[in-house]
């Protein structure tokens, strides 16, 4: 059991540690974005439940391979909150509410948003790269899944999990996550496991990007680590060689108009 803890401890006290700081400091203030998500995703999940509200919210948030890419751009930000209708709302909550409020204390709103568009934009570019190499190719699609709508925060989730994964140095999550997703496209082999992936391998691209750039600097473990390695001391001065002559103090020098013997006097 100890050994449990421990193991709990080093995988997920570093992330555990800054997200209970930040949120001890502004309370439900410093989600404000995850909350407004929350909200939004219930709102969309009731009104496309409605008889009039069905097609004006596939209108805004729907996104299909098979429509034009810059109406598929426009509506991929929306499509984050629009919960699938064949998935309970409840899991989308759950999944808003949990992984992206983690994102936003431990990273801040805007970091937070970046990755998730990131994610939910490869998988949607994936879709029509899968479709255009057809069934026969190892990482294509059948054209049937062009028509399929492709909404949902999961591809954000997955991608914003692996992301302070490995920000926060919890690799045994971010293998579980990434072999949970494995899994899940072995055994159903659909449209959305195969976005998981892509979201995933964009993510962990954007790590190595942001990893060579920022250094030291954007890894709190790492500059935890650095802050308790012991700093060195003054070195210690070299003996004496027997019989050498010892140093001379170089004189101090005198300013212009003074005589030796004639500058301050000591204090009493």
């Amino acid at each position: 059991m100890r050994t449990l803890v421990r193991w709990a401890r080093a995988e997920w006290g570093p992330l555990y540690g800054a997200a209970r700081a930040s949120l001890a400091e502004r309370r439900w203030w410093a989600v404000p974005m995850t909350v407004g998500a929350v909200c939004l995703t219930s709102v969309a999940q009731i009104v496309q439940n409605q008889a009039w509200g069905y097609r004006p919210v596939q209108d805004i948030g729907a996104v299909r391979a098979e429509d034009p890419l810059w109406l598929a751009l426009l509506r991929t930000p929306v499509s984050l909150f629009v919960p699938a209708l064949d998935l309970p709302v409840w899991g989308a909550l759950a999944q808003i509410l949990l992984v992206l409020g983690l994102a936003e204390l431990c990273l801040g709103w805007w970091r937070t948003l970046v990755i998730a568009y990131a994610a939910t934009l490869a998988g949607t570019l994936y879709a029509r790269v899968g479709i255009a190499l057809g069934p026969g190719s190892p990482f294509g699609l059948p054209a049937a899944d062009a028509r399929i709508v492709d909404t949902g925060p999961s591809a954000a989730v997955v991608g914003l999990a692996v992301f302070l994964g490995w920000r926060y140095r919890a690799y045994a999550t971010v293998a579980a996550v990434i072999a949970a997703i494995v899994v899940e496209v072995v055994l159903k082999n659909n449209l959305a496991g195969r976005e998981h992936l892509a979201a995933i391998a964009a993510v962990l691209v954007l790590c190595a990007v942001t990893d060579a750039v920022g250094g030291d600097r954007r890894h709190p473990a790492r500059r935890r680590h650095a802050a308790r390695r012991p700093h060195p001391g003054p070195v210690p001065a070299r003996p004496a060689a027997p019989g050498s002559r010892p140093r001379r103090t170089p004189p101090v020098s005198l300013t212009r108009g003074e005589k030796p013997g004639h500058g301050r006097k000591p204090a009493p």
